[in-house]
């Protein structure tokens, strides 16, 4: 498998690490967010579009909705032209 390929985990840790070695952190969509409750799941990364529609959260609250909607992450380790990818998507399981 090439480090160009896509690839899905639900592991916890492996998810923050990728997530973190690349200066991103996790967040909810700000509209979708009730109380304490994140709404919609983000990756988010300083400098892209998310600056307005996102709220950083804290990587216990990302994980309890994670599993509670049975989500996976789908992410890539390096485009193909060897650079780092930050390239992810949350799916569901």
């Amino acid at each position: 498998m090439a480090k160009s390929d896509s690839k899905t985990t639900t592991d916890h840790g492996t998810i923050k690490k990728w997530v973190e070695s690349r200066g991103g952190f996790p967040a909810t969509v700000k509209s979708t967010k009730e109380g304490d409750e994140p709404g919609l799941l983000r990756i988010d990364f300083p400098g892209y579009s998310g600056k307005d529609s996102l709220e950083r959260i804290e990587w216990d609250n990302f994980f309890d909705k994670f599993e509670e909607s049975n989500l996976a992450l789908l992410y890539q380790e390096e485009l193909k032209s060897g650079e780092e990818s930050r390239f992810c998507k949350l799916v569901s399981r």
